[in-house]
């Protein structure tokens, strides 16, 4: 009976530090992901690319040197990235134009709302003198600048991470399914398939959702009569790609542009509530409706993953944070011993691929 006893009392134990191992070595992971980001962010965009157009340089490279199939593949991927970066352009473009065209009357506009709001106590000119004077501008130049070349050196690491994982994935393939242990290998390989399609699955539900949001947008503002309604659509849908930050971006500048526009001021502010709801509805219930659906995945822990890695990683994690959760259930999905935590990611009644 004693034996019995201390044979329990040692088995809790042992859960208890197999337990506290697993929360430590869990907090660190996270402190060494926040550390090593310049390394490990573009690697997770370049395997998220790579998921992407894997079929493209497939096909081609069946029926023609692998080098020329590369090419092609990322000529193409390049060619998709500088569209979507051109039609931001021009809707802004257009925007910016418009403006300058209408700086006289945008100047009225600002001495009426600059009236009204001194005749009720706020002071407007001596707040924009004081906080938006020219040592502010040059201070937003220049993080401005910084960004781009943070940018620019992010996009060419993961231009050079895509040609060479392009290059060597079947070798990889080769590699895993030759391992010693035969077993990891079929895992990786199945669930890295798997985490595949679920990423074309992914982006095809967020492009539709982006048209949706586009579409909603220039409705709304075509309604009321604002200026510019095909470009501010554009730009919601093309901003859409972003979680939260380009939503955010979407709905206040077409705000205060229409606030601008509108003689009525509440006009404004009901369009603001509209561009609100249309993107509340559309990114935080219906797009996680769906794409929970389609990726059997917890609307709930897609939500959880965009908020943890923007924290983490910034505006990269805001993008990468929904594929990263994908790989991490779909590979725990190929193994009894980490089942459970693909149950705990997926969605309510989520069926089995």
């Amino acid at each position: 009976m004693m034996d019995d006893s201390i044979r329990l009392e040692r088995q809790r134990g042992d859960r208890a530090l197999r337990a506290m191992v697993a929360i430590v070595t869990t907090i660190l992971t996270v402190a060494a992901l926040g550390i090593t980001q310049s390394v490990f962010a573009p690697l997770s965009f370049a395997l998220f690319i790579i998921a992407i157009v894997w079929p493209l340089q497939s096909r081609l490279q069946a029926w023609m040197p692998k080098l020329v199939a590369l090419t092609l593949t990322m000529l193409t991927t390049v060619a998709v990235i500088l569209g979507f970066a051109w039609v931001v352009t021009w809707g802004f473009a257009r925007v910016a134009h418009y403006v300058v065209g209408e700086v006289p009357r945008l100047q009225i506009v600002y001495n009426q709302w600059d009236e009204w709001l001194e005749g009720h106590g706020i002071a407007v000119a001596s707040l924009w003198v004081e906080h938006f004077n020219m040592g502010w501008l040059l201070r937003v130049f220049h993080r401005i600048t910084i960004m781009a070349n943070g940018a620019l050196s992010f996009a060419l690491i993961v231009v050079i991470y895509v040609i060479l994982g392009l290059l060597e994935i079947d070798d990889a393939v080769r590699r895993l399914r030759s391992m010693r242990t035969r077993k990891l290998g079929i895992v990786l390989l199945a669930g890295g398939a798997r985490t595949a399609i679920k990423f074309r699955r992914y982006m095809l539900v967020r492009s539709v959702m982006s048209v949706v949001t586009g579409i909603f947008v220039w409705g709304l503002i075509w309604l009321f009569g604002v200026p510019l309604a095909v470009e501010w659509g554009v730009i919601a849908f093309a901003l859409n790609y972003v979680p939260f930050i380009g939503p955010l971006v979407a709905t206040v500048l077409p705000s205060l542009f229409a606030a601008a526009q509108l003689a009525v001021w509440q006009d404004a502010i009901l369009i603001f509530g509209c561009l609100n709801f249309i993107q509340f509805f559309t990114g935080n219930y219906l797009e996680p409706l769906i794409a929970g659906s389609v990726l059997s995945m917890s609307p709930f822990f897609m939500l959880f993953a965009i908020f943890f890695w923007t924290y983490l990683w910034g505006i990269p994690g805001t993008f990468i944070g929904v594929p990263i959760v994908i790989a991490m259930q779909t590979i725990c999905e190929q193994h009894e011993s980490s089942r459970w935590l693909a149950d705990l990611l997926g969605g309510a009644d989520s069926p089995r691929e």
